[in-house]
């Protein structure tokens, strides 16, 4: 494979100033992403009531990533990251727009709500690879765990503001009003990105355009197939899954029905998730993790199924306690995820990330649907914080198991691509 090796011509002292810019124009895009995903999500939640209807949203925001993301990987590695990114911007703007429309006209239907979650995923199974890709080529090696802690603090941080800027903006403007905030913020984001230069790997075992589809994906499958640790790891997040994203989904519900809340309360509970978000994000990027990036993992998801199961304990009428609990979940989550994506783009070559991250993105996704098909109509009849509990419980047994495996813990070694610093834009 051709390795990329850095560009002479961008001293690495100067990768900060191209990279916060792109960082800044996707920090932009997701606010308006964040408050127009609360907007819908409650809005959901107040005419249906039904753990089955949040459960079917959640599919139709995941389903098609997962089938997608395989050829978006593809697309990725091949075309100009930049430009992916600029139209996954684009093409989210316009749905939000097209939304605005329905809810004006007093046409909106839940199968509305379906359809844009649907296609805004299609939109994301390009744009996060290109994203997280691009940043393998911008940022220095050493320096990925913390641009991780970082990413995650910004998620925190927006986690904190956007649902509260989304209750109150849906208690002063009309659906159609909260919608075009997101028709905004991608404006925004798309007229920095217009601006930047992005840099592009050299493409592994063929220049652009002499393999197949088909031959690519085989090479990126190849390429995971051929790596036990995060074979394994794929396998026990699929089963982690299989619980937690259900048990995440239902979070509205949880405040609705067993803390007897509303649209304020859920938006203080996601606010305070926020702010462990921005605790453990923080964190990661000052602390930097164990020298094996695995064991931050490991470590942190204990800690979140500990949280989740003291979730799912907590008395109905003790709001507060279930946001302390809420908060040390939140801190565990970037603890979790930063190390996972500073290993791949520090271990995986420039050229195929596209491929990997949406193939380990797709296969750990095929478990959700599944557990949402169930969650929604069991949560329906034993209550919804039975799936708090099992999430817990199978993300603390799975990381205790997961300690005592070589292949896992050793998931870095050998896997050291060339290219370990920033190269230029073409």
């Amino acid at each position: 494979m051709n390795s990329q090796a850095p560009d002479s011509r961008v001293p690495g002292r100067r990768w900060r100033g191209p990279f916060i810019a792109l960082w800044t124009s996707q920090a932009l895009s997701l606010i308006g992403s964040r408050i127009v995903q609360f907007a819908m999500v409650w809005w959901l939640t107040r005419e249906t009531g039904s753990a089955t209807v949040l459960a079917m949203a959640t599919i139709a925001a995941l389903l098609p990533e997962i089938l997608a993301g395989p050829l978006a990987g593809v697309y990725v590695d091949r075309w100009d990251r930049r430009r992916v990114m600029l139209i996954a911007d684009a093409m989210v703007g316009l749905l939000s727009l097209g939304l605005a429309a329905t809810f004006h006209l007093g046409l909106a239907r839940i199968w509305h709500i379906y359809l844009v979650m649907a296609l805004r995923a299609v939109g994301g199974s390009f744009h996060w690879p290109a994203m997280q890709a691009s940043t393998s080529l911008m940022v220095p090696n050493e320096e990925l765990s913390r641009v991780s802690g970082m990413n995650q603090a910004l998620n925190g941080a927006l986690g904190i503001a956007t649902p509260l800027l989304g209750a109150l903006l849906m208690e002063w403007l009309p659906m159609a009003g909260v919608m075009m905030v997101d028709v905004i913020t991608a404006a925004m984001a798309i007229t920095i990105l217009f601006f930047l230069r992005v840099p592009r790997p050299d493409q592994p075992e063929s220049q652009a355009g002499d393999m197949t589809l088909i031959e690519d994906l085989r090479v990126g499958l190849r390429y995971l197939g051929s790596w036990p640790g995060m074979m394994i790891l794929i396998a026990v997040v699929l089963l982690i899954k299989l619980a937690l994203t259900p048990a995440f989904s239902l979070i509205p519900l949880l405040v609705r029905v067993h803390f007897e809340g509303g649209v304020v309360e859920l938006g203080w509970i996601e606010s305070v998730a926020g702010v462990g978000f921005v605790v453990g994000g923080l964190g990661l990027s000052v602390w930097g993790g164990f020298r094996r990036r695995i064991y931050t993992t490991l470590a942190g998801l204990v800690v979140l199924g500990l949280g989740l199961i003291a979730l799912s304990v907590t008395p109905g009428g003790m709001f507060s306690l279930g946001m302390i609990w809420v908060f040390i979940i939140g801190v565990s989550i970037p603890l979790v995820d930063g190390p996972i994506t500073a290993i791949l783009q520090a271990t995986v070559e420039p050229g195929l990330q596209g491929r990997v991250f949406t193939m380990i993105s797709s296969l750990v996704g095929l478990s959700s649907p599944l557990g949402l098909a169930v969650a929604g109509p069991v949560s329906d009849w034993l209550g919804v914080t039975a799936w708090f509990a099992i999430a817990g419980i199978l993300s603390v047994v799975c990381a205790l198991v997961t300690f005592s495996v070589p292949a896992v813990i050793g998931i870095e070694d050998g896997r050291m691509p060339q290219h370990v610093g920033p190269v230029s834009a073409d």
